[in-house]
């Protein structure tokens, strides 16, 4: 996962409390910047269904 190119919303450009997401061809990979060894990995349909998810208002975030 050292080869990873990870990326964070630009609202949060000088945060420390970001998401970071990296994207490869099989999978999806999510984790905090305040615990950056913390990984969840989901497969592509997963996390479009979180993001349908957010979006839609279904967690309370």
């Amino acid at each position: 996962m050292d080869n990873l190119s990870w990326t964070r919303p630009s609202s949060c450009a000088d945060s420390s409390n970001c998401p970071e997401v990296a994207i490869t061809g099989d999978a999806v990979y999510v984790r905090s910047s305040l615990r950056p060894t913390e990984v969840t990995q989901l497969t592509p349909t997963e996390w479009r269904d979180l993001l349908g998810g957010i979006r839609n208002g279904e967690f309370d975030i």
